[in-house]
């Protein structure tokens, strides 16, 4: 984060986090390892190095790695390329010279790959927590504008931890010169 006196600037993750590196790593694993047990099992060559597949039928076990292998293969092209496309990454600038605040997310490739939402300072009635434990637990700050829905300011998936959730909406509020609602 930023904090000049006319300026603050808060970074967003996006999808480039290390449980997404972790998950599409796996799925790479898995995915080129069926797709190689099966295409051996038609091949009758062992085209898997780390494991004897010769004995592995290609109809109906070679026919079903095969399948699995191409849907993995495809889940991970998907993964990798989330993850080099940077989606959900940008930031939130409130910027008190312009008398802006500027929230900028990247999204997926096409005509509305660049997300940016422009709201006048004046605009701005408070800044809202919300905070949801349980089995699916929501941490997230909101920009409560007028004539605007609640805009989120946090990162969308892993819950981020209270004392940081607290830590953000306090400063937040506090430069902004609006209340915190929510805590």
């Amino acid at each position: 984060m930023t904090n000049l006196t006319n300026l603050l600037r808060q970074d967003v993750l996006g999808s480039r986090r290390f449980s997404n590196f972790f998950w599409a790593a796996i799925v790479t694993m898995g995915g080129v390892g069926f797709l190689l047990c099966g295409l051996s099992s038609y091949f009758k060559t062992n085209l898997l190095l780390v494991s004897d597949v010769s004995n592995i039928q290609f109809f109906p076990q070679g026919v079903a790695l095969t399948f699995y292998g191409v849907a993995g293969s495809l889940l991970a092209a998907y993964l990798w390329l989330v993850i080099l496309w940077d989606v959900g990454g940008g930031y939130n600038e409130f910027d008190k010279k312009t008398g802006h605040a500027t929230i900028f997310r990247s999204g997926f490739p096409g005509k509305d790959r660049i997300v940016e939402v422009k709201i006048p300072l004046e605009d701005v009635q408070a800044v809202k927590a919300e905070i949801r434990e349980g089995l699916n637990p929501k941490r997230v700050l909101y920009l409560k504008a007028k004539k605007l829905r609640d805009i989120p300011l946090t990162r969308v998936g892993e819950p981020i931890a209270l004392s940081t959730l607290e830590n953000q909406g306090a400063e937040l509020a506090r430069f902004l010169q609006v209340p915190l609602e929510g805590l």
